[in-house]
């Protein structure tokens, strides 16, 4: 297993809880992360730089001094989640660009392990609703193309080094403290899914989504995989299970519904109303087979975690009973 691992998009989520995993593993030596913002844990072991992913001279610093075997690379903003579209797109692009051709000079380089999703498959008509690896990208929104973007970085960079790159393309992440312009739609108390249809789609828990980006870097498996939580929900489903009120919204009603979500603090990018208009699956047998993922949670269960919400208790309160 690699030792020294460079991780871009330490400070978020996903990357705060792949972290966790590694410092758990005692074969690692020294674990290095990049991202706009600190982790959103504790990193007792990892060491963590906050910086830019578009600054250069910082990255390549970061790198010469760790000189990583293995590149876990997690750097990938999706628009409306952490950041506005405009900037998570620059900010995506640049990050690839930045940190993969900065790592792919490392001399003790072995493997790259990259974050895309399932978007880059698009939905364009007549087009397989869940495609498998073989499917050729054909993506039909500007999320979808960045992530083609990246995933063809990461592929020239991996050619450099001659080393394997592992492709992980999740489903959407979403859970009730993951920044996800998905998962702050569906918790509007009204939400605007189709008048004409009720596709299904998949999701995928955070914990599997951390568990296998490990598994991709113990593997050192070179090739693409998708990463999808089982089962699927519609729209309508998610809604009525998050005890929410459907809109049914057709043609002209979208911008009307994107207009009014924005407005409240909750944008549809393209994407999510590609999904919520058309579906969003793939097959992920093949990561199964190849590197033997267990997705333990379902897209139900996804579902049910994004509308747990844990009861706040101020201290002053809790102070003043424990008193009594």
């Amino acid at each position: 297993m690699a030792t020294r691992v460079l991780l871009t998009g330490m400070g978020g989520e996903l990357g705060t809880r792949v972290t966790n995993l590694l410092e758990a593993d005692d074969r690692i030596e020294a674990i290095v992360g990049v991202d706009i913002d600190p982790p959103r844990g504790r990193i007792p072991r990892a060491e963590f730089h906050r910086v830019d992913l578009r600054d250069r001279p910082r990255i390549v610093d970061v790198v010469r001094a760790l000189e990583p075997t293995a590149v876990v690379h997690l750097g990938v903003y999706e628009p409306d989640a952490r950041v506005s579209a405009r900037k998570a797109t620059a900010m995506t692009e640049a990050a690839a660009l930045v940190a993969l051709g900065a790592a792919a000079q490392s001399p003790s380089l072995d493997r790259m392990v990259v974050r895309s999703g399932i978007e880059v498959y698009g939905r364009p008509r007549g087009g397989p609703q869940r495609p498998d690896e073989t499917v050729l990208p054909r993506p039909t929104t500007p999320w979808g193309r960045t992530l083609a973007h990246v995933e063809e970085v990461a592929a020239e960079s991996a050619r450099s080094a001659e080393v394997p790159l592992t492709i992980l393309r999740y489903a959407p992440v979403v859970g009730p403290h993951i920044p996800s312009p998905l998962g702050r739609c569906l918790r509007l108390p009204l939400v605007p899914i189709s008048g004409l249809g009720d596709p299904p789609f998949s999701l995928l828990h955070q914990e599997d989504a951390a568990a296998a980006a490990v598994r991709a870097l113990e593997s050192g498996f070179d090739g693409t995989v998708n990463v999808v939580g089982p089962g699927a929900v519609t729209p309508l489903q998610a809604v009525l299970l998050g005890n929410r009120f459907p809109l049914p919204t057709i043609g002209p009603g979208w911008l009307a519904a994107r207009m009014a979500c924005a407005a409240v603090g909750a944008p549809l990018p393209a994407h999510v109303i590609e999904l919520l208009t058309r579906g969003r699956g793939a097959d992920g047998a093949l990561g199964q087979e190849s590197l033997g993922l267990v997705t333990a949670r379902s897209t139900v269960e996804v579902v049910h975690d994004l509308y747990e919400w844990a009861e706040v208790i101020h201290l002053d309160v809790a102070h003043r009973d424990a008193a009594a």
